[in-house]
């Protein structure tokens, strides 16, 4: 192990880069509560304010699997599909396997211009989460309980507001609900069986309410749906704690667009469409596992710096303070105030602990199982 690895390994290392994300994803919240003025005088100059405001945050998580850990990502995609990201209006159905898929996502977002207005169909309970929830709140994200009579009307009134938004929006759709675990496999292909429909081997099945109805309410505005299926090479089982400690994994996804116009307006019919959509997926997660790679011409976008410079930004104007507080700490030789700042300190890592957790498929809940959720789809 290098120096540089192992350095990368180091808790206090790790505790000073969640401070920089936690202190100022704090201070970044507070800017959006005060750009709460503008919506009722300028609502597009306040989306385009929070749309940058986001990206400084989300960014900070990008620059750590781009340049902290080194992930690599292999776009397997014709060039005319590429020539078009980042300049239209598209629902991104991605397949939910890993704790960094939404990593993954994100920093192809970030590589074509569209991090900061991304948008997702988030769990009604991740508003509760700090910085996450926060941050999605203040950028009209759509929130919702996975019960349809309740989220109903909430999603359509959230869907409808995006119609207008001034930035192109990659939107992005687990269709799956949840993420995939031999357990919740086995209970949705039950499902499955009992819906005749086929099994799959690599996806749970997906919940076709929420893509027909975010398909449905923004015709007219999204252009095309991108499938993308992602990999790993090697069998990697990547983490977010992995990447925090600086491990550098292979991500490979492959990429297909689907104009909206080929895509059935039948409710029904569009349901089956994806219930196929996801067949196919399977069989290219088929043929990853026996070839290593999935079929196609690749391109590797470059990285960017922006990532790295607004994260040395952030670093800069909190370190430097907390350095010499800390610094002042020690040498004042108080135990109070070394027993303070070292309960500051616990705190602090416990907070970001579970901020990880989030990310983590051993604590991701899910309805499968359930009755109620067995009918809503």
């Amino acid at each position: 192990m290098g120096l540089l690895a192992y350095l990368k390994t180091q808790f206090v290392l790790q505790l000073l880069l969640g401070f920089v994300f936690v202190v100022s994803g704090l201070i970044i919240n507070f800017i959006q509560l005060l750009t709460c003025v503008l919506w009722p005088l300028n609502k597009q100059l306040y989306r385009r304010i929070n749309t940058r405001l986001s990206y400084s945050l989300w960014s900070q998580l990008v620059m750590l699997l781009e340049w902290w850990s080194g992930t690599e990502c292999t776009l397997y995609t014709d060039q005319a599909t590429v020539e078009r990201f980042g300049k239209e209006h598209v629902i991104i159905i991605l397949n939910h396997n890993y704790e960094i898929d939404f990593l993954c996502g994100w920093t192809m977002c970030e590589r074509y211009g569209v991090l900061g207005s991304s948008k997702v169909l988030a769990k009604h309970e991740l508003l509760k989460v700090p910085l996450i929830g926060w941050t999605w709140y203040f950028l009209e994200i759509v929130f919702c309980k996975r019960k349809w009579e309740e989220d109903r009307d909430t999603v359509f009134r959230g869907l409808d507001r995006l119609k207008d938004y001034p930035e192109f929006m990659w939107f992005l759709l687990y269709c799956e609900g949840t993420r995939f675990t031999e357990k919740k496999h086995q209970i949705s292909m039950e499902v499955a069986e009992g819906k005749g429909l086929p099994k799959l081997k690599y996806h749970l099945l997906p919940r076709t309410k929420g893509f027909t109805t975010t398909l449905k309410c923004l015709k007219g505005t999204v252009s095309a749906v991108y499938d993308v299926t992602l990999n790993f090479k090697d069998h990697q089982v990547p983490t977010l704690l992995g990447i925090i400690n600086g491990k550098k994994y292979l991500a490979d996804m492959r990429i297909r667009r689907f104009p909206v116009e080929e895509i059935p307006e039948d409710e029904k019919e569009c349901a089956n469409w994806l219930h196929k959509l996801y067949q196919e997926k399977d069989a290219l997660q088929e043929h990853y596992h026996k070839e290593g790679t999935f079929p196609g011409p690749t391109i590797t976008p470059p990285r960017r710096l922006w990532t790295l410079l607004n994260f040395l930004f952030w670093a800069t104007l909190l370190l430097s303070p907390l350095i010499n507080f800390a610094c002042g700490v020690v040498v004042s030789g108080s135990p109070l105030l070394i027993l303070g700042f070292s309960l500051f300190l616990i705190i602090a890592s416990i907070a970001i602990r579970r901020l990880i957790g989030v990310t983590e498929i051993k604590k991701t809940g899910s309805s499968y199982g359930d009755e109620g959720a067995k009918k809503q789809n």
